[in-house]
């Protein structure tokens, strides 16, 4: 059985009638390269309205980039820029020999009608550099569309096309500049009134749950939150219950006080799958147990309930990505692709030592791997400006101590969980533990022991029943302190605790 290699020989671009393209030379233009050296060499205050918006690889003249560099460097010392004093620093230049050698420097002074367009020259410049690497960038898709590489799927190379392309629309985005403290206040002024008048004074993403608002002021924009916990606390519960009552929240429109938009959230779920927190959630809205609806224990008006709440959540803009052992980049990736898309207020992450490092920083120092990826989980929260909600397991050591509220010093394998974070809470239900430690009948049951024990245990398990406490540990916007919640174990749904009604601290 023979078999045929794929033709991999690439055509020639032809016009609309067949014809072969003449090659293509790269978009440029030195004429507007030569006048912005030549304003620049002729006024150094001109460097100053461009060096924000160039960089000597934006030239496509390899010699204009290297005079762009050499003038930055000399104004940059507070030395003056002029034919004269470059002069001497491309004696060597055998590419400036070619265009006239240290001549050319004194042409291109001489050529400079005005300084008052060097912006507008930069822009160019700038313009044409963009087009020139999206050129290559789209070269560099083709070529690894056609290399067969074992080790990277089709959609690891859509990713990486992605994250490219990203890349180059948002040059220079991330450089926020400098901003007067009159800008700065006014900002902040903006933010403030805009709490006043939201129900709760709420300032970010709500969570829902009004004492956590009140003491928070809801998720801000840029920070990251770690929510940690032991297993069983409830940490997937609380995010999944926070997330979805950001998604399902109605904030006031632009410009006027009616409610407009939700929050959209972005649910990246490493631990469990997409359906089983739908599943939750439907429980929570429903009020039937999860484990009856996947078992299919529902009667008919029970039915009725989960498809009127099925119908709600349909409406929600909560959007989940359960892709397992995800890296922070492609978490990047597809969290700026929706912001784009639809638009992105919260992103919750579930849970964070799941998540994998980049491959170029693997190492088998568990604790570096948890630190970049802390690095990136704040450097994606202020890059999109939104909250990042983290989950974090704690160390085994809460377990061995008597008293098994949770402190900083639990955060599991890296302290830069605690470094990096603007906000650090813990997740405690008093009653897992209680439940655990119910005094059991000994041989001194005559003595009486054994029943003020009970009596006591289960005066501790009424107060604790169906309560939790957020320990709120660190917090950069705020008082640090304790908040407790109703839990619901069945429907694993948290609630605002009102201790004034009902034995059990109901809702």
């Amino acid at each position: 059985m023979t078999s045929t290699a794929p033709d991999t020989t690439v055509t020639p671009l032809r016009d609309d009638e067949g014809e072969a393209l003449a090659y293509r030379t790269p978009p440029h233009n030195a004429e507007i390269e030569a006048a912005l050296l030549g304003a620049i060499l002729t006024n150094n205050r001109a460097f100053e309205k461009v060096s924000e918006i160039l960089e000597p690889e934006h030239f496509y003249e390899p010699v204009h980039g290297r005079i762009f560099e050499a003038a930055a460097r000399l104004i940059e010392r507070g030395q003056v820029a002029s034919p004269l004093t470059l002069r001497h620093f491309f004696e060597s230049d055998e590419s400036l020999g070619q265009v006239g050698g240290g001549q050319y420097l004194f042409d291109l002074a001489a050529s400079v009608v005005s300084v008052v367009n060097v912006v507008d020259y930069a822009r160019a410049i700038h313009d044409m550099y963009l087009r020139r690497q999206l050129i290559g960038l789209g070269e560099d898709v083709v070529n690894e569309a056609y290399r067969h590489d074992l080790d990277k799927a089709a959609t690891d190379q859509i990713e990486d096309a992605e994250q490219r392309l990203y890349d180059l629309a948002t040059i220079g985005e991330t450089e926020r500049g400098i901003v007067s403290l009159k800008h700065a206040s006014l900002v902040a002024v903006e933010e403030a009134e805009q709490a006043f008048k939201r129900e709760g004074h709420v300032v970010g993403v709500t969570t829902g749950l009004k004492d956590l608002d009140r003491r928070l002021g809801g998720l801000h924009p840029s920070d990251l939150i770690i929510l940690a916990g032991r297993p069983s606390m409830g940490k997937t519960a609380l995010a999944t219950n926070i997330a979805y009552n950001a998604a399902q929240a109605a904030r006031p429109a632009e410009g006027n006080g009616e409610h407009g938009g939700s929050h959209r959230v972005l649910f990246f779920s490493l631990e469990m799958s997409s359906e089983q927190l739908a599943t939750r959630i439907l429980s929570q809205e429903s009020g039937i147990p999860s484990d009856k609806i996947r078992r299919g224990e529902i009667n008919n008006d029970e039915f009725q309930a989960f498809a009127v709440a099925s119908q709600e959540m349909s409406r929600v803009p909560l959007f989940i990505d359960d892709t397992p052992a995800i890296t922070v980049a492609t978490m990047r990736t597809r969290a700026r692709r929706l912001k784009r898309q639809n638009g992105l207020d919260l992103i919750v992450v579930d849970y964070l030592q799941l998540l994998q490092p980049s491959l170029s920083r693997r190492s088998e120092n568990r604790v570096q791997e948890i630190s970049e990826i802390t690095r990136g989980l704040k450097t994606l929260a202020k890059e999109l400006n939104v909250p990042v909600l983290a989950l974090s397991q704690l160390s085994r050591a809460v377990e061995q101590r008597e008293d098994k509220r949770p402190q900083l010093a639990d955060l599991r394998e890296s302290g830069s969980i605690e470094q990096d974070a603007d906000v650090v809470m813990f997740i405690f239900r008093e009653e897992y533990y209680l439940e655990k430690a119910e005094p059991i009948r000994g041989i001194d049951d005559k003595t009486g022991k054994f029943e003020e024990r009970h009596a006591n245990w289960q005066e501790r398990m009424s107060e604790a029943r169906n309560t939790a406490s957020v320990i709120i540990a660190k917090q950069r916007h705020g008082p640090v302190g304790s908040i407790s919640l109703f839990f619901d174990g069945t429907l694993t749904k948290f609630a605002d605790l009102d201790r004034h009604h009902g034995e059990d601290g109901g809702f």
